[in-house]
C-alpha cells in the first residue's frame, strides 16, 4: 500500500471518530426544544415568525437521501462506502449520515425521513419542497453510474409527499439527455410537480446546450420552474464539471420563457465570463447578479438563499443580498437540508464577528441549533442584519409569491 493511501486511511479512521461531532452533535430531539430553550431563544423564535403567516412559508430546497433500504430505490455510489480506497468520500458519507441522525444503516432511509418529519413538525413553519435527484447521463443519453454519486427516484419523493402531506411537497428531477426526458417531464408534471431540480455539475448537464431547447419549451408550456444549482458544487463530487455551474448558461432557458430559481445565488467559485471575448474568470455570484440586473429577466429569474451563511462560502454574497432590498421580491428561502445539520460548515461565531448577528442572538441561536438545525436555519436567516445598515431580508423572501407556482390552496 502506498504511503499516501496509508496516511489517507489513518486520517479516515481518526476523522470518522469525530463525525458525530462534525455532523449531528445534538443535545436531544426537536420535541425537547421548548422545554430546554431559554427565554432569549424562545423570544428569537417568536420574533422570526412575528410578521409572517406560517402556512404561507416555503422551504424550496430539502434533500431526500438514504441508502436504498426499505425499497426506496435510492442509490449511493459504492465509492462513498469504501474507507480504504476512497477515504475522503467515506468520511463525507459518514458526516452526512451522522448529521441526518442515522444510526441503523439497515433502516437508514426511514430514519432519515422520520428525523426530517420531526424537525419540520416542531415549530412548524410551512411547506418543505422535497427534491429527488436524477442520475448522471452521458451526452448520448446513456447512464453514467460511475459519476452518479446519488440517485433519488421521483417515485420515492412523491410517496413521501403523499404520506406526510401536512409538511411535504414533491419536486421532480429529470435529466434532459434521457431518451424519455420529455415523456418523464410530462408524467411528473401531470402528477402535480411544479418544480424540476438539477445539479448540472454533478449530473453532467450543460444548461446552455441547444439540444435541450425542446425540453425547455415544454417546461415553459407546462409552467414548470427550473430549480437549479449554479456556481461550484462541493457537497457531491463534481470537480471535473464545475464549468457546468456557470450562471450564464441559464440565459438559454430564460430566453425560452422558463422561470429559473438559482440555488445558493451561485455564491461559490468562479467561471468564465461567457459574455466577454477575453473570457476572464469572474465570481459566479457576480455573473448571477448580472443576470438579475438585466430587465428582460424580471419575473423569470429568482435566487434561492440556502447555504449563503455557511463558513465555506465568502460573506460578500450575504452582504450584497441583504443590502439589495430591491431584489428581495425575487429571492426565495431554502435550507438545503441536511447541510444545516453539519456542524463544521456552520459558524455563528464568524457571523457575530462580521456583525451579522449580536452576541446575545448567537447564544440563543446556538440553543436552537442543539435541538433543531432546520428551525435554526430559518430563525438565523430571519435574524441576520447587514453589518452597516441593519437591513434584513424582507418577509417576502420566506413566503410563497404569486410569480411562482405553489401547492395546495391559498392561505
Amino acid at each position: 500500500m502506498r504511503i499516501s493511501v496509508c496516511l489517507a486511511v489513518v486520517a479516515a479512521s481518526v476523522l470518522f471518530s469525530a463525525c458525530s461531532v462534525i455532523g449531528g452533535a445534538f443535545k436531544g430531539p426537536p420535541s425537547e426544544l421548548n422545554a430546554a430553550a431559554s427565554d432569549s431563544a424562545r423570544q428569537l423564535i417568536d420574533a422570526a415568525f412575528a410578521d409572517l403567516t406560517r402556512n404561507n412559508l416555503v422551504d424550496h430546497h430539502v434533500h431526500v437521501v438514504g441508502l436504498g433500504t426499505g425499497g426506496s430505490g435510492v442509490f449511493v455510489n459504492p465509492h462513498m462506502r469504501k474507507p480504504f480506497t476512497h477515504p475522503y468520500k467515506y468520511i463525507q458519507f459518514s458526516v452526512y449520515k451522522h448529521a441526518a441522525a442515522i444510526r441503523d444503516e439497515g433502516n437508514a432511509d426511514r430514519e432519515y425521513v422520520e428525523r426530517l418529519v420531526a424537525l419540520a413538525r416542531t415549530d412548524n413553519h410551512g411547506r418543505y419542497l422535497l427534491l429527488p435527484f436524477d442520475k448522471n447521463f452521458n451526452a448520448d443519453g446513456t447512464v453514467n453510474l460511475e459519476k452518479t454519486e446519488l440517485y433519488v427516484p421521483n417515485e420515492y419523493v412523491f410517496a413521501l409527499s403523499e404520506e406526510f402531506s401536512d409538511v411535504f411537497d414533491a419536486a421532480m428531477s429529470v435529466h434532459p439527455y434521457r431518451e424519455d426526458a420529455l415523456e418523464a417531464l410530462e408524467k411528473w408534471a401531470a402528477r402535480g410537480a411544479r418544480y424540476l431540480k438539477w445539479l448540472p455539475n454533478a449530473m453532467g448537464i450543460n444548461p446552455g446546450d441547444p439540444r435541450i431547447d425542446p425540453f425547455y419549451r415544454r417546461m415553459s408550456e407546462l409552467g414548470v420552474v427550473l430549480l437549479t444549482h449554479a456556481g461550484d458544487e462541493k457537497a457531491v463530487d463534481a470537480d471535473e464539471d464545475q464549468a457546468l455551474g456557470n450562471p450564464l448558461h441559464l440565459r438559454r432557458p430564460l430566453d425560452l420563457g422558463v422561470k429559473v430559481i438559482v440555488a445558493h445565488c451561485a455564491s461559490l467559485g468562479t467561471n468564465e465570463d461567457l459574455d466577454s471575448p477575453a473570457r476572464p474568470h469572474v465570481e459566479n455570484f457576480d455573473l448571477f447578479m448580472r443576470l438579475m440586473d438585466e430587465q428582460q429577466y424580471e419575473g423569470l429569474l429568482f435566487g434561492e438563499i440556502s447555504t449563503i451563511i455557511q463558513i465555506n462560502r465568502p460573506y460578500k454574497p450575504l452582504r450584497v443580498l441583504l443590502e439589495r432590498a430591491d431584489l428581495h421580491q425575487r429571492l426565495v428561502n431554502g435550507s438545503d437540508y441536511p447541510l444545516p445539520a453539519i456542524n463544521v460548515v456552520i459558524s455563528t461565531r464568524a457571523l457575530e464577528r462580521r456583525g451579522f448577528i449580536t452576541a446575545e442572538q448567537r447564544a440563543a441561536l446556538n440553543e436552537i441549533y442543539a435541538f433543531n438545525p432546520l428551525l435554526f436555519d430559518f430563525v438565523l436567516k430571519r435574524t441576520l442584519a447587514h453589518p452597516r445598515t441593519g437591513q434584513r431580508f424582507a418577509p417576502a423572501v420566506f413566503e410563497r409569491r404569486p410569480a411562482l407556482p405553489h401547492y395546495g390552496t391559498d392561505p
